[in-house]
């Protein structure tokens, strides 16, 4: 049995109307012109894919480099598994209380009005350093495929352009017919393109490679190569907006295997195959340690899942301003020129601000290993286990069952601790070291 209430149906006054405080963020739509709940689990799912799997792939086999393939292995695996238990108690908390959208939502529950301020902010910030990457990958790709054919800034407010444009759509399953048109173009993109790169690998590798199941590491760089496979599981932020626009969010755990088993599946064996066949001197992103040509192909590929995951993030960030702006409003359902122009002129703002942060930090590496510190350990990882011990108050150690996950959950909290304190100190040393780093600069940056 769940360790927290079942949704609404399973409640014993599932018959009688909800408090205010537990209705669903979007209100009653049964005469709304515009309908927000609308997706299925599957379509859910492959959103969360959409996603995820994109720009953190890109950067694992020059982790499994760092920290050789056992270890890497093993982390991998490790915060695979970690990410699945605290989506699971995200899943959990949002169905203990429905009226939650964001991580704000979540924060105003916990701790008030300054708890809202602060995860709303964070969570904000959080998808702009996350949309960020994605402009700064697609620097990389654009540079890579045009052999540098311009300024890398204008590639920059190209990639914004096509983002802004693909987040336009106000409800998330127009932005799923958008993104996955479906796993075609977001999931088998990334797919193909990984495929294409271990095949390619395999092909050019020269004799033999020297590869190593550990390695002698310093501790900042090993653990600079630990937030970078933490980066490839920095979906939750989203969630509570992704299962507050399904049509049953009871459903959320099957959203969260069909994207856990696929997402560990594709990382953990293109990542060894890499590193298997290009060495310790694999590049990050894993793409420009290939050929010239197989490169811009490999990059050719990739261009859809890199565009699309950006237009999800973008759009779960412009819903975070715009729901907080017209919450318990009829605005949000119209398709008048003050709703349409407001959701508009977010989506513009944001994307803009990413743009910023992206030419910023513009060190692959450097950017992933500052997001997973500063904002995935916390998201990911230390807030559900406090929206956990938030649920299980009073009942820590009811029985074995509940001393075994109190103390689990402790113990994510306390990890979630060290990532950001130890995370902030290696990543900030690398960027301030990088002397490679060209910031607002027109350098090629492949």
């Amino acid at each position: 049995m769940s360790d927290v209430e079942s949704y609404a149906g399973d409640r014993k006054d599932a018959e009688k109307p909800l408090p205010a405080k537990d209705l669903e963020p979007f209100g009653n739509e049964e005469s709304a012109e515009v309908k927000y709940r609308t997706m299925k689990w599957w379509h859910c799912g492959m959103l969360m894919i959409a996603e995820n799997v994109s720009v953190g792939i890109l950067s694992l086999p020059s982790a499994v480099a760092t920290l050789g393939m056992a270890p890497a292995a093993i982390m991998i695996l490790f915060i695979s598994a970690l990410s699945w238990y605290t989506g699971y108690a995200i899943g959990q908390f949002k169905l203990r209380h429905p009226a939650i959208h964001s991580m704000g939502d979540a924060g105003e529950l916990l701790m008030g009005r300054l708890g809202r301020e602060v995860l709303g902010l964070g969570q904000l910030l959080l998808l702009i350093f996350l949309m960020a990457s994605n402009i700064l990958t697609f620097n990389i790709l654009m540079n890579v495929l045009t052999d540098h054919g311009t300024c890398t800034l204008v590639f920059g407010v190209v990639g914004l352009v096509i983002c802004f444009l693909g987040a336009l759509p106000r409800t998330m399953d127009k932005v799923y017919w958008i993104t996955s048109d479906s796993f075609l173009l977001a999931f088998l993109s990334v797919f193909v393109a990984t495929v294409v790169t271990m095949i390619a690998a395999g092909v050019e590798s020269k004799g033999h490679i020297p590869i190593h199941a550990t390695t002698d590491v310093s501790f900042r760089e090993g653990f600079l190569a630990v937030t970078n496979i933490i980066f490839a599981y920095l979906a939750h932020v989203a969630y509570f907006g992704f299962m507050s626009e399904t049509e049953d969010p009871r459903t959320f755990n099957k959203s969260l295997a069909m994207l856990q088993i696929v997402d560990t599946v594709l990382y953990l064996i293109s990542a060894m195959i890499i590193y298997r066949y290009v060495g310790p001197d694999v590049k990050s992103p894993a793409i420009s340690s290939l050929s010239p040509i197989m490169s811009k192909i490999a990059w050719g590929l990739a261009i859809p899942t890199v565009i699309l995951s950006g237009v999800v993030l973008g759009h779960v960030a412009c819903k975070y301003i715009y729901v907080r702006l017209f919450r318990g409003s009829d605005k949000m359902h119209r398709r008048d020129l003050m709703s349409i122009g407001s959701w508009v002129a977010i989506c513009l703002f944001v994307w803009m601000v990413s743009w910023v942060v992206a030419e910023s930090i513009p060190v692959f590496n450097d950017l992933l290993s500052l997001i997973s510190a500063l904002f995935g350990s916390w998201f990911s990882f230390g807030f559900p286990a406090i929206f956990w011990l938030h649920m299980n108050k009073g009942q820590y150690f009811r029985n074995a069952r509940k001393i075994f996950l109190t103390a689990l959950n402790v113990a994510i909290l306390a990890i979630a601790t060290a990532i950001c304190g130890l995370g902030l100190y290696v990543s900030g040393a690398a960027i301030h070291d990088d002397s490679s780093s060209s910031s607002w600069s027109c350098a090629n940056s492949a």
